[in-house]
């Protein structure tokens, strides 16, 4: 899919995945609770918001008081809490605005530049959750430059990478931003390849999200990418990296055709994801899978076979 995506798509797709697991925990609480619901109920303080009992719905004021909070505390503790808090209430679609509007957005992103990893990791899950809202990725972008740097220096695998890619991936749903990460795309193919699972996962699904913009697929074909690449499409790989890799073969493919290949043909050196992508090894991989166990990997295969 090339243009820009409808934005009432982009907000119902993505606050499913940022708020789901929240979502499912207060279920499981209320439940127990005796099912009461949800109920609004006036707080004495700013710090009983963060406390982990409660588990209420914060209405404007309260969120006010958690956002001056965060912003006149220096106590990790209390940091950390209040942007759990935040970024709890951020999965309601309804709070994704009162924070923005109370310039909350600005008070949780100079969080992701504090020294401690499980501030920054909780700031980075705060926005994800933000980002939900498209008038707040607007607020937001200003962060891509310095999460990106996070995810490509810091620890391999670590919370904080985790959490960066998913703010990122949330980012480049509609294509408004993805221009901003055309210079990380080579460093994106190098976490890919040397992450572990659940890393491949959310880089692939940030890659996907690059993939059906025609825009970004010269910038995606020019990426210097290690030839070990072409072993995510071995047929022992895991269903849900392999179903991606075959997808963004596809998607890339999509957008040559809307693009007319291209219409003036740049050149792509040595050692390019389209030398890659477009060479005898991948090819022969990929026809390989047409005998794969699993039936989606099968289905994808023969979508793809005319095309290689």
């Amino acid at each position: 899919m090339g243009g820009a995506r409808g934005v009432g798509w982009v907000a119902a797709g993505l606050l499913l995945g940022a708020g789901a697991c929240y979502c499912i925990y207060r279920l499981t609480r209320r439940r127990r609770r005796g099912d009461r619901g949800l109920v609004l109920r006036p707080s004495q303080s700013a710090e009983d918001l963060t406390d982990g009992s409660y588990d209420d719905v914060l209405n404007a004021e309260q969120l006010q008081k958690l956002l001056y909070l965060l912003e006149s505390t220096e106590d990790p503790i209390i940091i950390e809490k209040a942007l759990i808090t935040l970024g709890n209430n951020a999965a309601f679609s309804v709070n994704q605005a009162i924070i923005r509007e109370l310039g909350g957005i600005p008070i949780v992103g100079n969080k992701i530049n504090h020294s401690n990893q499980s501030i920054k990791e909780k700031a980075l899950n705060a926005l994800n959750n933000l980002s939900v809202n498209v008038e707040n990725q607007i607020k937001i972008k200003i962060y891509i430059n310095q999460v990106c740097e996070d995810v490509f220096s810091g620890p391999l695998n670590s919370a904080v990478q985790l959490a960066g890619l998913r703010l990122l991936t949330n980012m480049t749903v509609t294509n408004d931003h993805q221009h901003m990460l055309h210079s990380s795309i080579t460093d994106l193919f190098q976490v890919l390849l040397t992450g572990n699972g659940n890393t491949k996962v959310q880089v692939l699904k940030l890659l996907l999200n690059l993939s059906e913009n025609p825009a970004m697929t010269e910038g995606l074909l020019h990426a210097q990418v290690d030839a070990s690449f072409l072993s995510l499409y071995d047929s022992h790989v895991a269903k849900e990296i392999l179903l991606r890799v075959l997808t963004l073969f596809q998607n890339i493919n999509n957008c040559l055709k809307i693009e007319g290949h291209l219409a003036v043909q740049p050149t792509f050196t040595e050692g390019s994801l389209f030398f890659l992508l477009y060479g005898e090894e991948c090819a022969q991989k990929i026809r390989a899978l047409v005998d794969h166990d699993d039936a989606e990997v099968k289905e994808k295969v023969v979508t793809i076979m005319p095309k290689i």
